[in-house]
Order: C-alpha cells, then structure tokens, then sequence
C-alpha cells in the first residue's frame, strides 16, 4: 500500500515527461531552416543613402535546412520519402542567398520583399526601380532610382532552381536526390527543342541549364522526332543521324545536373519543333525549392535559424513577407500557394501577399519526379508540357474535363494561411498563356467570382516583357510592343503592402468580362481589330489541354507516359478591341490609352524565324498611326491619323497628362510617376507627329 502513492506520482510524471517529450520530438522534427552561413557583407551603391533608409548593405550566403519527410507540411513533396536522411532521420538541402537591407535593420518599413529568381536571374530592381538590376547589383547605376529602397523593403533572392548550371552569378538549389531500394531511379524525360536558327549543336534544355543524366539504356534508346507544327504528327529521327553529348559540370553542387547536347550534323532547322525522349536516373527532390522558400521566410519573420542576418537585438525585424516573381517565377508563387506551402512548419502564413506577374493561368514542371522548372507552355513550342493544368483560378471552380472542382486558394483557405494576391498579367497571356483561364470556368462559359483577397489586373495593349525604344522588329512580322506597365507595378506592390500592414483594400481589379461584353472569342469578328493594311490577324491561340501523362501522375507525380495524350482542350476568350485595335476594360497604360499606334498582345512569327504565322512567343505587336489623313488614307489604313487625333504635341501631352492623373487619383499609379511619365511620352510624341506647317483638324480623341 505505502507503494501506491509512489507508483501513481511516477505514472504522472512519466506521462507528462513523455507527453513533454514528444512535444520537444515534434518541435525538433519540423521542417527547419538549421543555419545561416554568411560569406559576405558589404556597402551597396557606393553607400547611396536612400530616403528615411539610409543606406543599403549587401549579404551574400547560403542557407542550411533539415526536413522531416513526416511532418504533414511536407507531405506535397515528391520522392522526399525517397530522399537520404541524416542521422536524426532528416533530409539536409541548402540553397544560396542574397540579400539587400538598410545598414540599420531599425529603418526599414518592416516588409521584405522576396523576388522568385527567374532562371537565376534576379529581376526585381529592374521592374521596380526604373533599370538598374542585374545578377550581381553593386554600384550606385545597380539601384536604378532606388524606389525599393527609398521605400525601406528588405529584397532577397535565393537558389531555387536546381536545373541552373554555376556561373553568371547564378543562384542555386541544392536539391537532394531521390534513391531506390537497391538501385537509382530511373524513368522517362522529354525535351523539347525549338531552334531560333539552323544549328547542329545545341543543349536539349534552354542555356545555362543542366539535364538528367541518361541512363546507359537511355542513351542507347532515346528517340527524336521532328514536326513543323504542334499538331503535326511527330516523324522520328533516324538514331544513327544524331549524338547525345553528356558533360559532368564542375561546381560545389553535391548533385549538380550535367550538360546534355544534342548533335545533329544535318542541322535542326529554324522554327521546327524536336523532341528528344531518353530515360534518365537520379530525379532531384525538387518540391524542395518550396520548401526552402516558405522556411527561409518563416526564419526571418520568426527570428529562428543560427546566425540569422535579419534580426535586432534578437529580434526580427521583418513583419511582412511578400512574394514578386515574372513569368515562370509568377508560376512558381502560384503552385507555391496551390500546393498548401504558405503555412509554415508552425502552421502559420509565410507570405503576406504575392504578386504572380505575367504568369497567366499557368503553374509549373517543379514539384514532381524529374521536375524540370525551366519548361513552360505557348502555343507554337512546349504545348503539351504540364505547366497549363487545372486548377487555373484562385477561387474553387468545376472542370468539366477531369470532373475535379479545385482553386488555387483551396488548401490555403482551409489552413488560413491564403495571402493577398496581386495578378498582373499582360495582354501577351491571353494570347500566349492561356490568360482567360484565371477568371472564366475552363470552358470559358461564364466570369469566375474573384475571392475578395484577390486582385486581377489586365495591363492592355502590352506584350509579356516591355520592348525596347523605339521598337525592332525581331523574329516577329510587326514591331515588337514598348508598352510599359512597370509603373503600375511600384504602385501595386504598395497597396499590396498597405493591405496586408494595416487591412487598407488594395484599388479594384480591372480586367474584362463575358457578362460585359469585352471578354470575347478570339476571332477577328468578334474581336474587331481593324483591318490594318500589311497585318495579318492571328489564326491560333495558345489553347491549353487536359494531359494524361499516366495513372501516377495526378496522384504520385510520376509521369509514365511520354508525350502525354491530349484529352481534350480549354476553351480562351481574349480582350475586344476598340475601332484603333487597342483593347478594351483594361488597365491599360498611359501610351496605350492616348495612343501613338496599335497595341497588341500578339505577334506572329516572320518566315526567317521558322514556324511562319505561328504566334511568336509571349510577343505583342505595335503599329504606328499614319502622320496625316491623306497618308493614311493612300494606305487604306481605317485608323485615325494622328494630325486627326491630337492638334499639336502640347494637345497630345495634355491628354496624357490627364489620363495620368486619372490613374493616380485611382491608385494605379504614383504621383510621382506622373511628371517623368509625361516628359518621356511627349519626347516620343515630338519625334513622330508632324509640328511644323499646316495641321490637319483634329477630330477628337
């Protein structure tokens, strides 16, 4: 009896030490950024101050992380469970850093902005500061005019990408490899090769990017066809006519990717679509570039991670996490989302608010056994790759094809974990990425409700990145499109901030609709784009398909079946136009509204460039107005001349300057922007429009 006391005191304090126990187990178990490793620190821009600021320092490193395959927030990973582990059953990765921050932590504004690398190429100085940029940013000419800094924004970049060779400044993920029990893995990968000219070397991915080794088998086996057009049949390559090359790479990587080239001493001509298939072994772990992310930034919110570069006295000082990336890094903030990555290891929210710009309804090839992020998906080349794939909306919608109802907010949502998005997206998409898709069911039948943490934006009358001045042709059959929406962007991504700081809504979406009538199909017709003398209006689309790529895929991310079969496609609506071609319910920018010329989100492709009256990728068009009525009309152009449009340069300028002060009055703009905006047009505007002698009668806008 005298032993009862004793033995229930032991159970209890057993039974706490084993329920503290496991909480310390679970603690230690979370996917975890373990350490920061500095390699630098250094003066940026010469020690420019920059506003309330001050000045700005550089930190280059790399960032140390365990994840434990058992933890829910990492079961979307693929193969993780087929990842080594460490001696505490962890699976290490690393990736590197760069970070731009105020000298004194104390005077930013408490956001950081974290800028998804595009194939290793940061990107965000130079949409939002006016130039500057480039992949290793040092000097004063490097931060442009200073706009995030004179604003106080942490920027930071990290590897993320494992497919990227070393060199260029490059940054990169160190994925691990998935293992089989007693052998590597292997299976099928596809590569689709579209040449910009006749060549008889080339690598089978786009430059600066590595392969999957091919198996001996595989390089054996591999096959190679060749087809003008997407929806030709695909005519095989004798194997005795071409080589694979396979090169090891030198870099600090333990996995690093070699370099695969194919030979063809016949040469791969211009525009033609080839499509290497070969078996390949050793698959990175690549839903790792999600994890790094989400606890990277969960470390610097939180303060955690040893030697943690963004922290004051202890503490962090970073309280709001944004996201930015372009195009394929728009794609990867979108699966990003969708895939549930936005709840941290605590099940708290990583970001704060994202902007997926120009990544049109797409997701990516990054998170699935022999993942290759870099592929993407247009019209003329990599039409059947995986990136355009339901779900294409952030709210829930039905997709009749598949029978699935899913969004891209859904498991976000359910965790509470769903950002404030920003969807910026120009006319290009519509044409080139399957744009409509974000905002109509899949069959475009009728407008999707938007969720109200959701903006979408239409930037008219641009192309997916802004053309040179003046305007080149290219590979294209009519100049390429400088419509600018950057200055949209600096506006946006402080409204993104102020939303998420202290709950101020950011400025209402503007993009068209079906129950509008702007929204329309993509015929001629229905569209009414003029009928422009020596344009050719397009006669395809990027029309995404649903894709079965074997009965793995959706469930497992294994793709058994290459090329995939094309079940059956989506249905793309595009802007209508006005009687000048430019198009309509859109946040269009200031040239475009007060416009010099036609501005489209389509280009066809020249017949140098192979493919002829295919749509050029991602590229739009811009078409001059005639100078004067009589011009025009010896042209049979039915577009209004300038001299009918604008009574003079200063006629042309005062409009501008008012459709300006429009957009900033209604928060698309800064009013900062306003005046620099106006010099520059009216700049343009002066070298085009006739200003001396007798004008003709200007008509009216």
């Amino acid at each position: 009896m005298t032993h009862r006391p004793i033995c229930k005191w032991y159970y209890w304090l057993t039974a706490i030490l084993a329920a503290v126990g496991s909480l310390f187990e679970l603690t230690a178990a979370r996917a975890e950024l373990v350490r920061f490793e500095i390699i630098s620190r250094e003066p940026f821009a010469e020690g420019a101050q920059f506003g309330n600021a001050g000045s700005y320092e550089r930190i280059v490193g790399r960032m140390h992380f365990e994840l434990d395959p058992r933890l829910k927030q990492n079961q979307q990973v693929i193969d993780l469970k087929l990842a080594p582990r460490n001696a505490a059953g962890k699976v290490e990765c690393s990736a590197d850093l760069f970070i731009l921050a105020p000298n004194d932590l104390s005077r930013g504004n408490g956001a950081l902005l974290y800028d998804v690398n595009n194939r290793g190429n940061k990107l965000a100085v130079r949409f939002f500061n006016n130039g500057g940029g480039g992949n290793d940013p040092r000097s004063a000419s490097d931060a442009g005019d200073g706009f995030l800094f004179r604003q106080g924004f942490i920027v930071v970049w990290s590897g993320w990408d494992g497919e990227l060779l070393p060199g260029g400044d490059r940054l990169q993920l160190q994925a691990p490899v998935a293992k089989g029990i007693d052998q590597a893995l292997t299976g099928l990968v596809r590569c689709e090769i579209v040449p910009s000219g006749k060549t008889e070397r080339t690598v089978v991915n786009w430059a600066n990017h590595g392969s999957y080794r091919p198996t001996e088998a595989g390089l054996k086996n591999a096959t190679l066809t060749h087809r003008l057009l997407p929806g030709d049949p695909r005519v095989e390559v004798p194997r005795d006519q071409w080589k694979l090359h396979v090169s090891n790479i030198e870099s600090n990587a333990p996995h690093q990717l070699p370099k695969v080239e194919l030979e063809f001493p016949q040469g791969l001509a211009a525009g033609e679509i080839y499509e290497l298939i070969y078996e390949a072994q050793d698959p990175l772990v690549h839903g790792t570039c999600f994890t790094t992310v989400r606890d990277m930034i969960s470390a610097f919110k939180h303060g955690t991670g040893a030697n943690n570069p963004l922290r004051l006295n202890g503490e962090p000082v970073v309280h709001r996490a944004h996201g930015f990336g372009v195009s394929q890094s728009g794609r990867f903030l979108r699966e990003f989302v969708y895939s549930g990555f936005n709840e941290d290891e605590t099940g708290s929210k990583a970001f704060d608010g994202v902007i997926p710009h120009v990544s049109g309804s797409g997701m990516g090839s990054f998170n699935h056994r022999f993942a290759q992020p870099t592929r993407h998906a247009t019209q003329h080349d990599h039409a059947d790759y995986p990136p355009d794939r339901f779900p294409f909306s952030y709210g829930e919608a039905d997709d009749p094809l598949s029978g699935r109802r899913d969004g891209i907010l859904k498991r976000a949502f359910a965790t509470n974990t769903a950002p404030f998005v920003m969807h910026t997206q120009s006319a290009a998409e519509y044409w080139t990425r399957a744009g409509s898709l974000t905002h109509t069911d899949p069959l475009g039948r009728a407008d999707l409700e938007i969720p109200a943490n959701v903006r979408i934006y239409l930037f008219g009358g641009t192309q997916h990145g802004p053309a040179g001045y003046p305007p080149s042709q290219g590979d294209g059959q009519n100049l390429a499109n400088p419509g600018d929406y950057r200055p949209f962007l600096r506006s946006l991504l402080l409204a993104v901030d102020r939303w998420s700081r202290d709950g101020t809504p950011a400025p209402a979406g503007v993009f068209p609709t079906i129950a509008a009538g702007t929204l329309v199909d993509w015929k001629q017709s229905t569209v009414g784009f003029p009928n422009i003398p020596n344009v050719r209006f397009p006669l395809v689309i990027r029309q995404p398909s649903l894709l079965d790529f074997g009965p793995r895929w959706l469930s497992e991310g294994i793709i058994d079946q290459q090329p995939p079969k094309v079940v059956a496609p989506y249905v793309m609506r595009v802007p209508r136009c006005n009687p000048d071609g430019n198009e309509l319910d859109c946040l269009s920018p200031p040239e475009v509204v007060v416009p010099l010329g036609t501005f489209t989100g389509w280009n066809l492709r020249s017949k140098k460039a192979g493919g002829e009256n295919e749509l050029l990728s991602l590229t739009g068009s811009y078409i001059p107005f005639a100078k004067t009525k009589s011009e025009r009309e010896a042209a049979g152009d039915p577009r209004r001349s300038l001299a009918e449009r604008y009574a003079s340069v200063d006629d042309y300028a005062t409009q501008l300057e008012a459709c300006c002060r429009d957009l900033a009055n209604r928060g698309y703009l800064l009013a900062e922007d306003v005046p620099q905006l106006v010099k520059l047009h009216r700049d343009r505007a002066s070298a085009v429009m006739v200003t001396s002698g007798k004008t003709e009668p200007n008509t009216g806008r």
